[in-house]
């Protein structure tokens, strides 16, 4: 079975803070850890070079104009970038996440490697929160990604976790435009262009209130859950044209509807059917725990669930 997370000598590179992660991967570590603590303990203290990259031509070696990303611990070489590309070393990207930390603002809750080092992320957990519903708590998070892979930006994204399910979120502040801060590696990484650009996370959390609030106070039918559904997964076999058919995925998001945790909050609104799409992609959808972590932060269900906001205000809206 393919892994997402990256495994050296038998370890996940990987460690956590607090509870066990919604995943349930990694190695606990103390809660007070500061930036370069949580790195060194995810086993990411390693720094990526440039190193000239040769074609064997005919027995001669030929320079073809490209570089490759070499890892300081193994020589592993994790892509072949462009001579312009300008690589941004782990400690420096957590280097974003000092002065939040050291002010109590936020707390580190875990850090990884997936795809063989290419992706490495931070998730620190920002001191502020919501509850509506009489108990449905939100905790707001930043993820930090830094991409040791061409054609990617390291990119900072506000992550909103339900607590009761451990449901996560790469929030689109509105119905069309996902909003996070992206540096290319064509530019020096600059941490404050960064905070500048993401605005910090109290904004982000007060428009993600505002929307489950509104999903929240809106009642939902079954036939229009039954057609949510279907526009969230739709059939891509030959039936797809019978009306009354579901998708594999839409039956299961149908199913646990009325039973999956956090269900009796807002119950019958459109927060409902949304949830259940964000809980079956980050629980249920995949072959392991940590392809799904892969897939919820970076590749195909990410895509799902931001669809799943915008299909559900989009239909709470017409009620």
């Amino acid at each position: 079975m393919a892994h997402m997370i990256e495994e050296i000598n038998g370890k996940a590179q990987m460690a956590y803070a607090g509870d066990v992660p919604w995943h349930g991967l990694g190695t606990k570590v103390p809660a007070d850890l500061t930036p370069t603590q949580m790195l060194e303990a995810a086993g990411l203290d390693w720094t990526v070079e440039k190193i000239t990259a040769y074609a064997n031509v005919a027995g001669k070696q030929v320079d073809i104009g490209q570089s490759a990303l070499v890892r300081s611990s193994d020589n592993k070489i994790l892509d072949v970038v462009s001579n312009d590309w300008n690589p941004v070393q782990n400690e420096e990207a957590f280097d974003f996440f000092n002065e939040f930390v050291a002010a109590g603002d936020m707390e580190m809750h875990t850090a990884g490697s997936l795809k063989d080092g290419q992706i490495i992320w931070g998730l620190a957990k920002v001191k502020e929160s919501f509850e509506l519903f009489k108990g449905d708590q939100i905790d707001s998070y930043l993820l930090f990604s830094n991409f040791h892979k061409y054609g990617f930006s390291t990119d900072v994204r506000f992550t909103p976790i339900r607590v009761v399910c451990n449901n996560t979120l790469t929030l689109s502040l509105n119905s069309k435009v996902e909003r996070m801060a992206k540096i290319s590696h064509r530019k020096v990484f600059e941490p404050t262009a960064v905070k500048e650009m993401l605005g910090i996370a109290t904004h982000k959390l007060a428009k993600y209130k505002e929307m489950a609030q509104f999903l929240g106070s809106k009642m939902a039918k079954e036939e229009n859950v039954v057609e949510y559904f279907k526009r969230i997964f739709p059939l891509t076999t030959s039936n797809e044209n019978k009306s009354n058919d579901l998708s594999k995925n839409a039956k299961v998001a149908l199913d646990i509807l009325h039973t999956q945790p956090g269900h009796e909050y807002a119950e019958g609104t459109w927060w409902q059917p949304f949830n259940a799409v964000t809980y079956m992609t980050d629980h249920l959808v995949g072959r392991s725990a940590d392809t799904r972590l892969s897939s919820a932060w970076y590749g195909y269900n990410k895509t799902v669930k931001t669809k799943a906001l915008e299909v559900a205000i989009e239909m709470a809206e017409a009620v």
